[in-house]
């Protein structure tokens, strides 16, 4: 049995795992060591998905956050080098485009261990993100790349990659059948939208968190001063990040909105399942919204999963012009379409077993 190292550090890096991480205890080809980095440390953003998504519990935590970006990367490829000279895994697997995502590949690569990365290709064209930084030198250093995407595999090879030494695969979206299988799971007894004495498709789901909205005292002003008109003929629910909270204190932001503390991925499923439309700037939460068939607005000038805007299930708008692009509403739309492939985690998984049986060849 091939071992493989999973690197996490963020709540979309949880869900994604999840849905993997069952499939690979289900056909028991592959032993998985999961390495949780810390990024996100609150219990709310992390603990409670280990617990409610059956995850297995990370064999190490390395408890690494609360610094910038090139400290927390740096004490990250530290750390991760440490645990892949322990475990000598076959191949490390990373997702996304956090810090940790950069980190592990980094590390594995200057080991010399085969890195695959789950949700690859993705660009926003945007160098000031930085996750559009970790996005880019991430895919260059992989050697499995899993596209969610066409327009994601398209990007790749503007890049060159036909011409890399690295196998590129559409595999579709994993966090499809993340939202299919947990909708399925959701305990009867634990309903958030009773509790909160919410109305079935008369709320706005919002969340903020991205640093360009976040750090900017005129551009989070400007969000919550339009999420305010909104709440006063809609009500606006709005799970506050820490990074979110704190940047509201500090500027002395003040909002009327419903104000909560961060859910769990099962009451996040409930609260996009009932609500009238979701706003954010998280890419995760405008794919959820997607499968969930809501409309969203996004608080960003521009987004990676163009498919959504380029069907009219999403549209871009600016803090100040939120609140007119919320008035316009939202044609009906067909959510059945397919944009983002059936079966993912199974696919991912047989991809990832024909690679190491392959390298197993070679190295024979």
């Amino acid at each position: 049995m091939r071992k493989i190292v999973t690197i996490l550090g963020a709540r979309p890096q949880f869900v994604k795992a999840a849905v993997l991480s069952r499939v690979i205890r289900r056909h028991r080809l592959l032993e998985e060591v999961i390495v949780h980095t810390g990024q996100h440390f609150d219990k709310n953003m992390s603990d409670v998905f280990f617990e409610e998504m059956q995850i297995p519990h990370p064999r190490y935590n390395l408890a690494i956050n609360g610094l910038g970006h090139g400290a927390m990367t740096g004490q990250m490829l530290e750390k991760i080098e440490e645990v892949l000279l322990v475990e000598t895994p076959a191949l490390v697997i990373v997702y996304g485009d956090t810090n940790s995502t950069l980190a592990g590949a980094l590390a594995a690569r200057k080991l010399h261990i085969p890195v695959a990365h789950v949700e690859a290709g993705l660009r926003s064209f945007n160098m000031r993100m930085p996750e559009e930084t970790n996005r880019i030198l991430t895919d260059r250093i992989s050697d499995l790349l899993f596209c969610p995407t066409q327009t994601a595999m398209d990007n790749l090879q503007q890049e060159g990659f036909d011409h890399f030494k690295a196998e590129v695969v559409l595999s579709g979206d994993i966090m499809k059948d993340a939202v299919e299988f947990y909708s399925e799971h959701i305990p009867a007894e634990e309903n958030i939208v009773s509790k909160l004495r919410l109305k079935s498709d008369d709320f706005v789901l919002a969340t903020i968190h991205r640093q360009e909205n976040t750090d900017d005292e005129d551009i989070l002003e400007a969000i919550f001063n339009s999420l305010g008109k909104i709440h006063r003929d809609c009500e606006v629910v709005a799970p506050l990040h820490p990074r979110t909270a704190k940047a509201i204190e500090q500027f002395g932001i003040l909002t009327d909105v419903t104000v909560i503390d961060p859910v769990g991925y099962l009451e996040m499923l409930q609260l996009l399942q009932h609500c009238k439309i979701v706003v954010t700037d998280s890419g995760g939460l405008q794919k959820e919204a997607f499968f969930s068939k809501r409309p969203c607005l996004v608080v960003r000038p521009q987004t990676e999963w163009v498919e959504l805007v380029q069907y009219g299930f999403a549209r871009l708008t600016s803090a100040k012009n939120l609140y007119d692009e919320f008035s316009k509403g939202f044609e009906p739309l067909d959510h059945s379409i397919d944009l983002f492939g059936n079966q993912v985690g199974e696919r991912i998984h047989q991809q990832l077993v024909s690679f190491l049986e392959a390298t197993s060849s070679d190295e024979a």
